[in-house]
């Protein structure tokens, strides 16, 4: 049974929670507790104990994030992906803060479809740090986050992206 180690406090967006191995590599954030955190886990049987003391320096990143909207994460991680994943989630990783990408760009950059970036993009287990927050529509508006769209505007607000966004009529 694979441990991780795990902790969950307040941020300017809502609980943020983040997992991490035996050698302190990141594997797993979420926006909430420890349910939302197991939910994007990927190794269903792993065992999360809570240590404050094995995921300070990725906290102390995150929240220098929020205190300061150009911060660049510099943790290590180990997330688990197939090689397609691994060399999307490389890409967000390398939009720098205040800047958003469209899934055509990258597509483009990346010599794959859209489709695939987006679903790549989607599966990524270590949002905020990798930020796919920073994908938005080739018009500028917002899609989809798997912490819904109000948090991604948020997250885009925060480090000053200007997105078009549309009004829900329910």
């Amino acid at each position: 049974m694979t441990e991780l180690f795990y902790s969950t406090f307040d941020t300017p967006a809502g609980q943020f929670s983040l997992a991490v191995d035996a050698d302190g590599a990141l594997v797993v954030t979420a926006f909430g507790g420890l349910a939302q955190l197991k939910s994007r886990g990927g190794d269903a049987t792993a065992n999360f104990i809570e240590s404050k003391e094995k995921t300070a320096q990725i906290r102390q990143e995150v929240e220098a994030y929020f205190a300061d909207r150009r911060y660049g994460f510099k943790s290590r991680w180990a997330s688990q992906g197939s090689p397609f994943q691994q060399k999307v989630w490389a890409a967000l990783n390398a939009i720098p803060s205040g800047e958003a990408r469209t899934c055509g760009r990258l597509a483009k950059e990346l010599k794959s479809s859209p489709r695939a970036i987006g679903r790549a993009n989607a599966t990524n287990p270590i949002g905020l740090i990798v930020p796919c927050h920073r994908v938005i529509g080739s018009d500028r508006k917002l899609t989809g986050y798997a912490f819904g769209e109000e948090l991604k505007a948020r997250l885009l607000d925060h480090e000053g992206i200007e997105v078009e966004r549309t009004l829900r009529v329910r």
